[in-house]
């Protein structure tokens, strides 16, 4: 049996490629006939196959050189222990092979193989199995084969690397019924209809057809964009202004509008090499009308700085503060008949006294400040002395009423004092009784708690058990699902192996070959019951002449014995008798000895079958072979080290 799982697993080795695909040979019949290079290689296939990271910096081959070799030995030994192997395992097992260490190894890394039929039972079998494999290895044949250019493709390429229609990556904006929808505001019913009735598809805006994939790739990509820049300006600061995401748009949106109107007042200021340049009114009152800006012609021409027209813009002006604006702004309108000094002169005053005024406004804005810091604490402290009168206002109407109360009883307090006697004996008696009441009730419905909750916990228990019992019956279910699942997996790949397998084969040949080998197990097993039968026999034949002996010289002793203590001559006969036993029982032992003796020699003769198997003597006679390569090396070394 081990030398057919030998030839099985050599069989398994030589059918799996490595960098130099070499066969195993004709002469090797067993483990015993494998050399050190076909070991090394068959450990080194198998690591491939099992772990192709483990394998894969591992030589197939034993290079000459003897350190060289013992280290590819410690290298295989270790990947053999990394890969669970419990075993005595060393460089000794590669280079000095014996066919039981062998055997056991190669019977490890054969067991560790991956099953070739637990892929296919998993993958569903049949022809649709079979033409979805055909057609995945015609794909990955295709894509294994390099991209060339259509200049250089060979005739046998022209089927599979066509040129096929190529195209500019020219996109377009498109028109979305979903892009159109903004959060927090719903869309008109002119919009709807729009979208429903007169908005063209996907593929029909674009003006080319070609375009539609690259105009839909470019809108997808900037909503992900979009939407990934929103998700993270929400997460780093819209929540923690604690709005809502409308809210947030909103205020966002206002401020963008407040910055843009800002930019351009700030671009509608004259620069100082242009002031002298006239300006038109108009065009610049139209720009920022068009932004949604609220300003007149008048208020475009005044200087100032930023706070004056965040003012401006802010707040509403009274119409007489308008009017008066619009007489200094008419009053500084710069005229071509003032000089450039005069007006940047002008305008260093008007700077200074805004200056001024604004600091005036900061310190009466931080004065406000302070007054109104000072009322909210005091606010708070006058609050909280409000809140204790009022409970202590609580506490002194209790007690007084109280007090009252029996300050009108104080005038009949003996009448009083026995009606409240009474009352508290009736309130006693009546506790009493209730409790007496409640004990009657008491117990019958502590019984039925009792009597419930054992019910329940008996429930719970019973209920706890059925649920494990269907679990486990939902796992035994689920298991005999998979199982007949994948039996019939195999049932239908063995039916298509066997509609493969060619037709012309005799079955009876097989049916014979097969009786003819049950018919010989059934002699062997007769022969086998025969020799058990005979061994039984020949033992009790042996036992009950043993005792027939034994029981036959008892009794000629005793005759005999009686006879020799009268007759000389019978004394004699009673000697010979017991030298005759004596020398028949040595007989008897030297058999029994020599039957040990045999079974000691067989037993030895397989210890020297097995230990020849081991070549032990060949292994030493390697081992001095090494030695000595191993010594020519040490002094070619050294005597290049000498040299240098």
């Amino acid at each position: 049996m081990p030398c057919s799982c030998a030839n099985e697993g050599q069989r398994k080795l030589a059918s799996w490629p490595v960098n130099d695909n070499r066969d195993v040979g004709k002469d090797v019949q067993s483990v015993k006939h494998f050399t050190s290079e076909l070991i090394v290689e068959a450990v080194v296939r198998c690591l491939r196959v099992i772990d192709s990271a483990l394998g894969s910096g591992l030589s197939p081959s034993l290079p000459p050189g003897m350190s060289a070799r013992f280290r590819v030995g410690m290298s295989l030994a270790q990947a053999c222990q990394d890969l669970g192997y419990k075993g005595e395992i060393g460089y000794q097992t590669f280079l000095y092979s014996n066919e039981p260490e062998i055997r056991s190894l190669l019977m490890f890394l054969v067991e560790k193989l991956p099953k070739e039929s637990a892929d296919s039972m998993d993958q569903p079998a049949g022809k649709l199995a079979l033409l979805r494999k055909s057609i995945a290895a015609q794909i990955k044949a295709q894509l294994s084969v390099p991209w060339l250019p259509p200049t250089c493709r060979l005739p046998h390429l022209s089927k599979t690397q066509n040129p096929g229609p190529s195209h500019s990556f020219h996109t377009q904006k498109l028109s979305l019924p979903y892009c159109l929808k903004v959060p927090g505001k719903k869309l008109l019913k002119e919009e709807m209809d729009y979208q429903k009735d007169f908005l063209p598809p996907v593929t029909a805006q674009p003006s080319q057809h070609a375009s539609v994939p690259a105009s839909l790739l470019e809108q997808h990509a900037g909503e992900l964009s979009a939407a990934q820049e929103w998700e993270n300006e929400w997460n780093s600061q819209g929540l923690l202004s604690r709005l809502t995401p409308e809210e947030y748009r909103s205020r966002k949106r206002a401020r963008l509008q407040k910055r843009i109107e800002e930019q351009l007042r700030t671009a509608t200021q004259p620069r100082p090499d242009t002031l002298g340049a006239p300006r038109s009114g108009s065009d610049l009152t139209e720009l920022l009308q068009a932004f949604g800006g609220s300003t007149v012609a008048g208020d475009i021409l005044t200087k100032g700085t930023r706070f004056t027209h965040t003012e401006k813009f802010t707040f509403t002006q009274e119409p007489e503060k308008a009017a008066q604006q619009m007489a200094v702004a008419a009053i500084s309108l710069p005229s071509s008949h003032q000089s450039e000094e005069d007006l940047q002169a002008q305008q260093q005053e008007e700077l200074a006294l805004l200056q001024r005024q604004l600091q005036q406004l900061s310190l009466s804005i931080e004065e406000v400040a302070g007054d109104m810091r000072q009322l909210t604490v005091s606010i708070h402290q006058v609050s909280d002395e409000l809140k204790q009168k009022e409970l202590s206002n609580v506490e002194k109407e209790d007690s007084v009423r109280v007090k009252k109360q029996t300050i009108d009883l104080l005038p009949d307090a003996e009448n009083n004092l026995a009606k409240l006697q009474a009352l508290v004996e009736g309130s006693a008696k009546r506790v009493v009784n209730l409790a007496a009441q409640w004990e009657n009730h008491r117990a019958p419905l502590i019984d039925e708690h009792r009597r419930l909750k054992t019910l329940c916990s008996n429930r719970e228990i019973e209920s706890s058990r059925k649920l494990s019992e269907i679990k486990e019956l939902h796992i035994k279910i689920r298991q005999s699902a998979e199982e007949a699942k994948k039996k019939e997996g195999l049932y239908k790949q063995l039916i298509t192996e066997f509609e493969n397998l060619p037709k012309d084969v005799s079955r009876s040949a097989y049916t014979a070959r097969i009786l003819e080998i049950v018919g010989n197990i059934r002699k062997q097993k007769e022969e086998i019951t025969k020799i058990l039968s005979d061994t039984k026999e020949l033992q009790k034949e042996i036992n009950s002449l043993t005792g027939k002996l034994d029981r036959t010289f008892a009794v000629t002793d005793e005759l005999v014995f009686k006879d020799a203590k009268k007759d000389e001559s019978v004394r004699k006969s009673y000697k010979y008798l017991a030298a005759l036993h004596e020398n028949c029982t040595q007989l008897i032992q030297t058999i029994e000895d020599t039957g040990t003796i045999m079974r000691e020699i067989r037993d030895l003769e397989e210890q020297i079958e097995t230990e020849n198997g081991k070549k032990t003597a060949s292994n030493l006679e390697k081992i001095l072979e090494d030695y000595k390569a191993i010594r020519q090396e040490n002094s070619v070394l050294v005597a290049k080290i000498r040299e240098a």
